[in-house]
């Protein structure tokens, strides 16, 4: 039950089964009253149909949705920094850290704290910390003290049976790859529901359905979620690792050792980890296991060639697999020649290559052969539609497009018309993450120094062009008997879910990655909590924000506690048994518009060996209030001032940039962009350039449901009592919203 109730939360709602409905009671009760107070204390509050329904409910029922919500919002955790009123700096000093290294490595005197370091006099004022300031350890521990300072909460919805269930078949029908947060949402459900009648949009999708009938001994009934022999090694390899896409091993190791690698050389430890993680990866199957990958093979009804084909592309992990599961023994069996066939087309490679024939003839510049190929697969002519009209022109290449175009998904239409003006820019870095990597920039491509500006407008304007009218063609075969609809503006701020999917789980409402968010009042602080369950160990996570002025940059971070508009709540670099630990930085939006600042990133970053810990949760509070911070703790959590927060779940990024904040602007751009750096000091402003030029560049929800307007001749109206009305709550189920995605 906490599983669906944490999935209604993420959209804004409470859920309420059938079963928990047991009173009905003709005015409101105690509990029903309590639980709401508590509610508003954590920053939300309910419609009158919830009210109601939560009414009929019993206290148990209550108690646990009331626990659901205090778990999400880390009540329980440990919230309390290294330095008590942190808000007034402490005055320490790189000075007070040399004098205290020599101190302990001398047996110098002075104050001996509990993990063993001695602070020698006149160095750090001990008073005002709770943990040792040269080592980072915590000792003392505080609560929340201060509860309800948020001046804007969040109000929830009702969600009965049927609405967690359209949302599931949603997920499932979704066309666009899920994130993080809709994946763990899937998953959830796919234990606690039966599985509904629904296309299954997209390939990730179709692995989380086979592993929940897998682990439930249905092997067999995943056979038709097998369309090709890449599908299989999807799942084996999703299983064997955790994730979605087919990473290289190598990839994999790279990305390890990466992360394992520290500034200081004595505490290196690439090289293990690269011996540790090829140790993990190595494939090793029962014989069970082995018969049911035999048998999805040699069911699969593609030619033996086609499969081999498609095969290819990932072969040398194919050849680990056949022999891991046994394959060719299993291929001698009565009732296996199809997967004897295949294994005999596969080891003699018996079967053409499409790509190496496309690159065959392109690099002959033959265009002919070319495009009569890329129409065969028409989502690869359109991902390599733009290089492509570089390398042969723009006339010939948009005639050959446009007679296969409306085979293109929608997904690719838009992503087409969204980056055009960014990749025919000469001038425009671009940012890409490749698979299992961490963003990087990518050089403007060299072929577009052949054409001047106004051949590379009208590149840009033709491909624009062309996806607009195949939107408003598709649209307008839609019948539609209404005549007026609604769009909140707060959808112009809120860009499509297509591409950049976030690998992070938002537990409270979600928002897409590029969503603005207004900041109501002077400061912006930002908080990181980890450890929670963990033993008492070193683990030291950082939390950084990077001050960008209009010819130099400021850093508040462990090595700067206190800079231009920024202060630090103080470096913890070990956590305690199982409660975890926090640091936070306040931002004061006035001051940096005194000194002219013009953007503030967020950073945090693995410091210790390995990645970002899992479970790590980061985000912001933001109130029109002063928000207080204890001075006998230091602690400056308030749930009801939490305006966004993510939890890490991915363990690849040694650092990630999870916001932005537009200082003229008052704007904070919730992004993800993983980059590979210990310390914020690695990290290269250039890709979070060019990050929020490809957001900004992504067509918002607004203008999509405009343009599906126009093309139906539906008006515009600024009230919500339109024919169709399009509300923030319904954009927040972006699977819900790709299902207007028209085919």
């Amino acid at each position: 039950m906490k599983n669906l109730l944490k999935i209604a939360l993420r959209q804004n709602a409470i859920f309420i089964p059938k079963n928990a409905v047991k009173v009905d009671p003709f005015k409101l009760s105690e509990t029903t009253a309590v639980l709401v107070a508590n509610l508003s204390k954590l920053g939300f509050d309910v419609t009158e149909p919830l009210l109601h329904g939560l009414n009929c409910t019993t206290p148990v029922f209550k108690l646990s949705v009331l626990d659901t919500f205090r778990a999400v919002m880390g009540v329980q955790k440990n919230w309390t920094p290294l330095v008590k009123g942190w808000d007034t700096p402490t005055g320490e000093s790189v000075t007070d850290h040399i004098i205290t290294f020599f101190v302990n490595a001398f047996n110098g005197r002075g104050a001996k704290l509990a993990c063993g370091h001695t602070i020698p006099a006149n160095t750090f004022p001990l008073e005002r910390y709770n943990g040792c300031p040269f080592c980072g350890t915590p000792f003392e521990f505080g609560k929340i003290e201060n509860y309800g300072q948020g001046s804007k909460n969040k109000i929830l919805n009702l969600w009965t049976e049927d609405e967690m269930s359209a949302f599931f078949k949603d997920l499932l029908e979704s066309k666009t790859a899920l994130d993080a947060t809709q994946m763990e949402s899937l998953k959830a459900l796919l234990l606690e529901m039966p599985l509904p009648k629904a296309e299954i949009g997209v390939k990730e999708t179709r692995m989380a359905v086979i592993d929940a009938l897998v682990s439930q001994n249905q092997a067999e009934k995943a056979q038709e979620f097998f369309e090709t022999p890449t599908d299989v090694l999807r799942y084996l390899w999703f299983k064997h690792t955790g994730f979605f896409q087919i990473i290289e091993p190598k990839t994999i190791v790279k990305r390890h050792a990466q992360n394992n690698r520290h500034l200081a050389t004595q505490l290196d430890g690439s090289d293990k980890a690269t011996v540790q993680k090829r140790a993990e990866l190595k494939l090793k199957y029962d014989r069970k296991m082995g018969l049911i990958a035999a048998n999805w093979l040699n069911n699969l009804t593609i030619e033996p060639e086609k499969m081999g084909e498609m095969i290819h592309p990932k072969r040398a992990m194919w050849v680990r697999f056949v022999r891991a599961l046994r394959l060719a023994e299993f291929s001698k069996r009565a009732g296996f020649e199809p997967l004897a066939a295949l294994l005999d087309v596969f080891y003699n490679k018996k079967y053409p290559i499409w790509q190496g024939r496309v690159e065959y003839f392109r690099l002959r510049s033959d265009a002919e052969n070319t495009f009569a190929l890329l129409k065969q697969r028409p989502g690869l002519f359109a991902r390599s539609l733009f290089a492509n009209m570089l390398w042969f022109g723009k006339d010939e290449t948009i005639a050959a497009f446009s007679q296969v175009l409306d085979k293109v998904p929608a997904r690719l239409v838009f992503t087409l018309n969204m980056y055009a003006e960014n990749y025919f820019n000469p001038t425009q870095q671009r940012t890409v993450k490749p698979l299992g990597g961490v963003s990087k920039t990518v050089a403007a491509n060299p072929l577009l120094s052949l054409y001047d500006a106004e051949q590379l407008e009208s590149m840009k304007k033709a491909v624009e062009d062309l996806c607009y009218l195949v939107l408003i063609e598709r649209f307008s075969k839609i019948e539609n008997a209404n005549k007026t609809m609604f769009i909140d503006p707060t959808l112009f701020k809120m860009p499509l879910a297509i591409g950049d999917r976030s690998d992070t789980v938002q537990d409270m409402p979600v928002a897409l990655m590029g969503t603005r968010f207004p900041i109501e009042g002077d400061t912006v602080r930002l908080f990181m909590q980890w450890g929670g369950g963990l033993p008492a160990q070193h683990l030291d996570m950082d939390l950084s924000c990077h001050v960008a002025f209009e010819k130099m940059s400021k850093i508040c971070s462990y090595s700067q506690l206190a800079t231009t508009g920024c202060k630090h709540s103080g470096d913890i670099q070990s956590i305690p048994a199982k409660v975890g630990t926090a640091e936070y930085i306040d931002i004061n939006i006035a001051d940096l518009r005194k000194a002219k600042a013009k953007y503030v990133t967020f950073t945090c970053n693995a410091y210790s060996n390995g990645s970002i810990s899992p479970n790590l949760v980061i985000g912001w509070m933001n109130s029109k209030f002063p928000m207080r911070i204890s001075q006998t703790s230091g602690v400056a959590y308030d749930p009801s001032c939490v305006q966004h927060q993510v939890r890490v779940t991915q363990n690849v990024a040694k650092g990630l940039v999870f916001g932005v904040l537009d200082v003229e602007n008052a704007e904070i751009v919730w992004l993800e962009m993983p980059f590979q750096g210990q310390v914020i000091q690695q990290l290269d402003s250039k890709n979070v350039t060019a990050l929020l030029a490809k957001l900004n560049a992504k067509m918002s929800v607004g203008n999509f449901l405009k343009i599906k307007a126009e093309a139906q001749s539906l008006s515009l109206i600024e009230t919500a009592d339109a024919d169709e009305i399009y509300t923030r709550d319904w954009a927040m189920n972006a699977a819900g919203v790709t299902k207007m995605f028209v085919d």
